[in-house]
């Protein structure tokens, strides 16, 4: 058989493989072009023209009617409507607790509004009806007010600088043993979570008050707050500073001008802004009485640099109609039950 008869046979080489690189992005696949959609007949249909819209009615009736679906209902979390306030604010202008507490209580479901379970936010009217759950009221009753004096060398708040908190004083071994509310016994949780309602100076000593609560709280340092702050203060007279000449440190009363303590009870400003009428008068020839219904930082320190005093010793004896009394240094009582600011 000839070459040019013989079957040919077709050889199969094994192809090798293409290495893929896992990282490598993968391309999108190529499709072959196809023929063009077709339009349906809905589509290649003209559209009829759109009929005008209705004229609008610009009527100071169609206005208010307008405006009224804008207007968010009570109990809503739109925008505050006129005349509305938030929930927590409302129930803090009541009396009722803080706003932190109010929060509290709304997210576990203890407040009602107009008989309606109340959610985070909502704004209401001031004559709505605002309920809260006796769950609520005996988590209060179970929150306490701590009377301290406070010594030298205590924050009234968080640590700071190395010097600690007022706070840690506050155990069962320093109560005071002639604590009239002896019907209140002291547990761990009593030393938990209490915050100063008024700052005391490291370097003043006397009444602080700490609590849970936040009705005492906002009692004391609200924004309208007018609960009076007595306080003794032991001073010298320093018109060139306290390290400067003429330091007078007895009988400062009869060399201080009198027309500079008309300046102290009023007349004087802080940061900018007028300080409050306070009562200022003398105790003793080194010592004054401060009466303040506000309480800014080191304020009693800063009126006196002004009029040429320097503080050498602070005390607060008072505050309301809680007063110090014989409560030891380092020593705290429970704010009794009948007590009140």
């Amino acid at each position: 058989m000839s070459e040019e008869n013989k079957p040919r046979t077709l050889s199969l080489k094994p192809v090798p493989k293409r290495r893929v690189d896992p990282l490598a992005p993968r391309r999108p696949p190529v499709r072959p072009p196809g023929p063009a959609r077709a339009k349906s007949v809905s589509e290649s249909a003209p559209k009829a023209p759109r009929p005008p819209l209705p004229h609008r009615d610009e009527s100071p009736r169609a206005f208010e009617t307008r405006a009224a679906v804008r207007t968010p209902a009570p109990g809503s979390s739109n925008a505050q409507a006129p005349g509305m306030v938030r929930l927590n604010k409302r129930m803090a202008d009541l009396g009722l607790c803080s706003r932190r507490e109010a929060d509290e209580w709304i997210a576990r479901g203890w407040v009602l509004v107009n008989g309606e379970p109340a959610q985070m936010g909502w704004p209401v009217p001031h004559d709505a009806r605002v309920e809260v759950l006796p769950q609520a009221h005996h988590q209060q009753n179970a929150r306490v007010t701590i009377v301290l004096n406070k010594p030298m060398g205590y924050v009234s708040g968080q640590p700071e600088d190395g010097h600690e908190s007022a706070a840690v004083l506050v155990q069962g071994d320093r109560r005071w043993r002639e604590d009239p509310n002896r019907s209140r016994h002291y547990a761990p949780e009593h030393s938990r979570g209490l915050a100063p309602a008024g700052r005391l100076d490291i370097d003043s000593i006397g009444l602080l008050v700490l609590t849970q609560d936040g009705r005492v709280a906002r009692t004391l340092i609200g924004e309208d707050s007018d609960v009076e702050k007595e306080y003794l203060v032991r001073v010298q007279w320093a018109p060139n500073g306290p390290q400067g000449e003429g330091v007078v440190g007895e009988n400062v009363q009869a060399v201080f001008p009198h027309e500079r303590l008309a300046l102290l009870r009023h007349g004087l400003s802080l940061d900018g802004q007028a300080l409050k009428p306070a009562q200022v008068d003398w105790q003793n020839p080194e010592q004054l009485r401060f009466v303040l219904t506000e309480g800014k930082k080191r304020q009693i320190r800063r009126m006196c640099e002004q009029v040429g005093l320097h503080v050498v010793g602070l005390k607060r004896i008072r505050i309301g109609r809680v007063v110090l009394g014989n409560l030891p240094v380092g020593q705290w009582r429970y704010l009794g039950a009948n007590e009140r600011f």
